[in-house]
C-alpha cells in the first residue's frame, strides 16, 4: 500500500472558528460511515430506482403497494471525475473508488405513524437511515397503481411529511416527560437538562406548525449533540427525486416542477429537488449502449446526497493504486487516517497534503505528478493531526509505525 511515507517539510497549523462552523450542516450521527433510504409512498418507483441507481437486481419493483417489506442494501459505487484523473496522473495500476451505502424501504401510506400499511415499521427503518431519497410519483400511466388513485406530487409529499411529522411529535413528547420526570431527582445537571427541555419545547412547536425540524437554526455544537440522540426523522437530509416520464427526464422539466418547488421553498428550503426517470435508468442496465452523458444523472443524484450528509473525500494516490475516502465535512486529519486503519490514528505523526486543484493545474504541462515542482512552488503542506482536511485533499500519513 502506498499511503504511508517519511517527509520533511513547513508545518502549517489550521482550525476552524466557531463562527465558521455552520450547525445546520453537521451530520444527525458522528460517523464517517453514513447511509441513505430510499422513501416514499408505495408503489412508486423506489425499487426501479435502487436498481438503478445501485446497478444490481436487488430489490422487488413489481406493480403493487408493498412489494418491498424488508429493507434491502446495497452500495453505491461513487463515480469520480477527480479520481479518474488523479490515477491516470500518478499511473496507477488500480483505481478503487469511495462507495455510500443505500437502502430499499417499504413504502408509506396514510396513517402510517398510527399503524396503517407497514405503519411503525417502515418509520423505524427510516430511523436508521442518515439521509433519505425521497421518491415522488411524477408520471401519468394508467396501467400503474397510485395508492392515492390519481397523480398528485405536493399532496403526497405532504402525506409523507405528516406521517414524520406525527412520529417525530411522539418521540418530542417522549423525550419531554422523561426529562420533567428526571430534572426533579437529586445530583442531576440542572443546566444542561433544562437546555435540553427548552430545545425539545421549541421542536414540538415547530412540529406542531406543520414544519420539519431540519430548518431549525442550531447555535452551537452543545444542541447538536443533544438533538443527535433522539434520531429524529424530520431532521434527516433529503433529497427529493421526482420520478417522471422519458421525455420529461430527457428535458428536465415537468409540469409538476414548479408547485414543488414552491412548496419545497415553503416547507424545507434545505433540501434538494432533481427529476428522475427509475425505469429509463433501470433499462439501460441491460442495454449499456444505451448510456449517454446527456441523460446519465444519477451521478449527480449521488453526489447531492453525499453534499447533504456533509461527506466529503481526500485521495491517496501512487504508483500502486489511487483510492478516494469518504470522510464526514470538517474531520481532522488523525480521524481521516483512520478511515484507512484504525492503527493510523494512535500512531499519526503528520499528514503530507497536495491540494487537487494544485496538482491537476501544474500536471497539464507533463501530464504527471511532479511532487518536486509542487514542493518548490510550495505547495506541499505538513499538518498536525488537528487540521481538517479538505475536500479533495491528497494525503500522505506518517506513522510512527512507518506502514500498516
Amino acid at each position: 500500500m502506498n499511503h504511508v511515507r517519511l517527509f520533511t517539510t513547513t508545518w502549517v497549523r489550521f482550525k476552524p472558528k466557531v463562527s465558521d462552523i455552520d450547525f445546520n450542516r453537521l451530520p444527525s450521527r458522528n460517523s464517517n460511515n453514513l447511509s441513505s433510504g430510499v422513501v416514499g409512498l408505495a408503489n412508486v418507483g423506489k425499487s426501479t430506482f435502487f436498481q438503478a441507481i445501485t446497478k444490481t437486481k436487488l430489490g422487488n419493483p413489481a406493480n403493487y403497494p408493498f412489494a418491498t417489506i424488508e429493507p434491502e442494501e446495497s452500495k453505491i459505487l461513487v463515480q469520480s471525475t477527480r479520481l479518474d484523473k488523479l490515477s491516470k496522473l500518478y499511473g496507477s495500476k488500480k483505481k478503487i473508488p469511495t462507495s455510500l451505502k443505500i437502502f430499499d424501504i417499504a413504502g408509506l401510506t396514510r396513517n402510517a405513524s398510527n399503524g396503517e400499511g407497514l405503519g411503525n415499521k417502515f418509520l423505524e427503518d427510516i430511523r436508521q437511515v442518515d439521509g433519505i431519497f425521497q421518491i415522488v410519483r411524477g408520471f401519468r400511466d394508467d396501467s400503474i397503481i397510485h395508492i392515492e388513485n390519481n397523480v398528485d406530487p405536493v399532496r403526497d409529499l405532504v402525506i409523507v411529511m405528516d406521517e414524520l411529522i406525527l412520529k417525530d411529535l411522539e418521540f418530542v413528547e417522549s423525550g419531554i416527560d422523561k426529562l420533567e420526570k428526571t430534572i426533579k431527582k437529586p445530583n442531576q445537571p440542572i443546566d444542561k437538562m433544562k437546555k435540553e427541555l427548552k430545545l425539545l419545547e421549541e421542536f414540538q412547536e415547530m412540529l406542531y406548525e406543520g414544519k420539519k425540524i431540519g430548518t431549525f437554526k442550531f447555535k452551537d455544537i452543545e444542541s447538536v449533540e443533544m438533538t443527535r440522540k433522539y434520531n429524529f426523522l424530520t431532521i434527516k437530509p433529503t433529497v427529493y427525486l421526482l420520478n417522471v416520464n422519458k421525455e420529461d427526464y430527457l428535458r428536465n422539466d415537468t409540469e409538476f416542477k414548479k408547485d414543488i418547488e414552491v412548496w419545497l421553498q415553503e416547507n424545507c428550503p434545505n433540501d434538494k429537488l432533481m427529476l428522475i426517470c427509475a425505469q429509463y435508468e433501470n433499462d439501460k442496465l441491460d442495454n449499456p449502449q444505451e448510456e449517454d452523458t446527456e441523460s446519465n444523472r444519477l451521478n449527480g443524484v449521488v453526489e447531492e446526497m453525499r453534499d447533504s450528509l456533509s461527506l466529503i473525500s481526500y485521495f491517496t494516490c501512487g504508483p500502486q493504486e489511487a483510492r478516494e475516502w469518504t470522510i464526514k465535512r470538517g474531520t481532522g486529519a488523525a480521524d481521516a487516517a483512520a478511515v484507512i486503519h484504525n492503527d493510523l490514528k494512535d500512531s499519526f505523526i503528520a499528514a503530507q497534503v497536495y491540494k487537487y486543484s494544485d496538482v491537476i493545474k501544474l500536471a497539464e504541462k507533463n501530464e504527471k505528478v511532479n511532487e518536486s515542482e509542487l514542493k518548490a512552488k510550495g505547495l506541499q503542506y505538513r499538518y498536525g493531526k488537528d487540521h481538517v482536511v479538505e475536500d479533495g485533499d491528497i494525503i500522505l500519513f506518517k506513522s510512527a509505525k512507518g506502514k500498516h
